[in-house]
């Protein structure tokens, strides 16, 4: 069974790095679960409006939302009990980092996409 990605702030829009990301996970075999509360559907996978209307195991979230975004959505991240969440260029912030770091999952500051290229995914 593949690993259940959510990719948060998933776009429709091809040129978003987001939306690449979606793409390459699921190139890559992974169960991508596209999550953003305006975009019904990304890359022909529908859309969770919503962190909390996630059922399944989360093994990474790796973000697409700015820093601050990622710090008022702390709570609903950790409701998912992702073992990693991946702060992606421009989405970093030290007391959301510090959040997950206290509750044992794993942190990286890091761009999904070079980690899927270098198979360090």
């Amino acid at each position: 069974m593949s690993e259940n990605v959510v990719v948060l702030g998933a776009s429709p829009k091809p040129e978003r790095y987001s939306n690449k990301a979606v793409t390459m996970l699921m190139e890559n075999g992974y169960n991508v679960i596209p999550v953003h509360p305006a975009v019904k559907e990304v890359n022909g996978i529908s859309v969770t409006a919503d962190l909390s209307e996630i059922e399944d195991e989360i093994h990474t979230v790796t973000l697409y939302v700015n820093g601050m975004m990622v710090e008022k959505m702390a709570d609903k991240i950790l409701a998912v009990n992702p073992k990693r969440v991946i702060f992606n260029p421009g989405t970093e912030s030290e007391a959301a980092k510090q959040i997950f770091l206290d509750k044992g999952i794993q942190v990286q500051e890091a761009c999904t996409l070079v980690l899927l290229r270098t198979k360090q995914f």
